[in-house]
C-alpha cells in the first residue's frame, strides 16, 4: 500500500473532486474549476514520475476526475480504481497519449482527454532552434567559452553550415512539421522537401508563393517537392526534422540503414518521438560521422539516454521541452482542465479539437464544452454545436 502523498487543496467545499497528478503551470486553470464548484487537489510530492500506488491513493474513494501527464501509466489498474471512486474523466496535459490504454478507458466509460492546439508554434520553434544551434554548433561553441578555452579568433573555429540556399526535409508534414517548414524556408531561405501520406496543398502553396516574392526582388527563389518516399528526404536534404506519429509503422523509423543513406554532414532532428529513432545505431552512427550533428528533445527510453549519446559533441539534447513555453504549458493546463471539467458537467464535445482559441481567451468565459476527447465516439459523447 503506498504512503499518503503531499496534496494542496482549493475550494475544500467544493462539490466534484479534481484531482492533478502534478502542478501545472499559471493559475486560470484552478480558476476555471472553481469557478464551476470543484475541489481541486494538486499534488506536490517531490517525485518526478508517480507509480501507480502513488495515483491510486491521490485517486481515493471518491474522485470525478484526473489531470494526469504523459510519464504516467493509464491502464487497466489506474481506470478501475478511478472507476470505482466514481470518476469520468482522465486528461493528459499533453497532445500525445501514448501512455493511455483507451480500450481500458472504454471498458471503465472514462473519457480521455488531450491537449492539441497549443502546441504547433512552440513546438516547430524548438526544431528550429535545434537545427539552428546545430548548424552553427552553438552549444559546443558555448561550452568552449565556459570552459575558458578562447584565446583569441581562429580561421577555423566552429566552422558550421550556412543553412540558406540549403534543402530542409520534412518527415510528416502536419500541423508542427508544416510549422517548421514554413519557419526553415522564410526565416533561411531554404528549398523544401517533405514526405507524408498526403499532399500538403497549403504548404506547397506557402513556398510557392515566398518564392515567386522573393524573384519578384530579384533573389533565388526557394523550390518545393515532395516526395515519393521518405527514403527521398533522407537522401536529398541537409536538415531533417521528423513528424510522424508514432506506431508500429514508424517505430525505429530512423535506423542504421536509413542513417547510412543520409549526407555525411546531415543535421537531424527529432521532437516527434523518441522510438521513432533507434537511438543505439544514432550513437554509432554519430561516433562514425563527427560532422553529422543531430538535435534531440525526446528520448527511446525517456528520461533515459542510450549509453555514449551524453558524450557526443556532435549531438545536442533537451529534456523534452518542445511545448516549454508558458503560454503553451499554461494553455495545455487549461485545455485538461476543460477537458474533465466537460465530462463532470455533462457538456459536449468540441466540434475541432485544433481551433481552440475559445478555450483559451482570458477575456471571456470557456464554451461550454470539452476541447478535445480522444474517445468521444467510442463513449458515444455528442458533439457541441457551438
Amino acid at each position: 500500500m503506498a504512503k499518503p502523498v503531499q496534496i494542496e487543496v482549493w475550494n475544500p467545499n467544493g462539490k466534484y473532486r479534481v484531482v492533478s497528478t502534478k502542478p501545472m503551470p499559471g493559475t486560470r486553470w484552478i480558476n476555471l474549476l472553481i469557478e464551476q464548484d470543484c475541489r481541486v487537489e494538486i499534488c506536490t510530492q517531490k517525485k518526478t514520475i508517480l507509480s501507480v500506488e502513488d495515483i491510486i491513493a491521490l485517486i481515493g474513494d471518491k474522485c470525478d476526475g484526473v489531470i494526469g501527464q504523459l510519464t504516467e501509466e493509464w491502464g487497466e489498474t489506474l481506470f478501475a480504481a478511478l472507476s470505482r471512486a466514481g470518476g469520468k474523466a482522465f486528461s493528459n496535459m499533453a497532445v500525445g497519449y501514448n501512455n493511455v490504454d483507451v480500450n481500458a478507458a472504454n471498458k471503465y466509460g472514462v473519457a480521455v482527454g488531450n491537449t492539441p492546439g497549443v502546441l504547433t508554434e512552440t513546438t516547430a520553434e524548438l526544431a528550429a532552434s535545434l537545427s539552428l544551434a546545430a548548424a552553427r554548433r552553438i552549444v559546443e561553441a558555448d561550452e568552449f567559452m565556459r570552459a575558458g578555452l578562447y584565446d583569441g579568433w581562429l580561421p577555423n573555429l566552429f566552422v558550421g553550415n550556412l543553412l540558406k540556399g540549403q534543402t530542409v526535409g520534412v518527415i510528416g508534414a502536419g500541423r508542427i512539421g508544416s510549422a517548421y517548414a514554413r519557419m526553415m524556408v522564410e526565416g533561411f531561405k531554404m528549398n523544401l522537401i517533405y514526405y507524408d501520406l498526403y499532399q500538403s496543398t497549403r504548404l506547397e502553396k506557402f513556398v510557392t508563393a515566398y518564392g515567386q516574392f522573393l524573384k519578384a526582388n530579384g533573389e533565388q527563389p526557394v523550390t518545393w517537392k515532395r516526395a515519393a518516399t521518405m527514403d527521398e528526404v533522407l537522401q536529398e536534404a541537409d536538415v531533417i526534422s521528423l513528424h510522424p506519429v508514432l506506431d508500429k509503422t514508424t517505430y525505429h523509423l530512423i535506423n542504421k540503414e536509413r542513417l547510412a543513406t543520409m549526407k555525411k554532414e546531415a543535421i537531424l532532428v527529432n521532437c516527434s518521438r523518441g522510438p521513432v529513432v533507434d537511438e543505439v545505431a544514432l550513437v554509432e552512427h554519430l561516433k562514425q560521422n563527427p560532422m553529422f550533428r543531430v538535435g534531440l528533445d525526446v528520448f527511446e527510453d525517456e528520461p533515459y539516454m542510450k549509453p555514449g549519446l551524453a558524450d557526443m559533441k556532435n549531438a545536442i539534447v533537451v529534456p523534452h521541452i518542445a511545448s516549454a513555453s508558458k503560454w503553451t504549458r499554461e494553455g495545455m493546463a487549461t485545455l485538461a482542465a476543460l477537458n474533465v471539467l466537460g465530462k463532470v458537467k455533462g457538456y459536449p464535445i468540441w466540434g475541432d479539437p485544433n481551433r481552440v482559441e475559445p478555450f483559451l481567451n482570458e477575456n471571456a468565459p470557456p464554451p461550454a464544452a470539452s476541447p478535445s476527447i480522444v474517445n468521444s465516439k467510442a463513449l458515444g459523447l455528442p458533439v457541441s454545436k457551438l
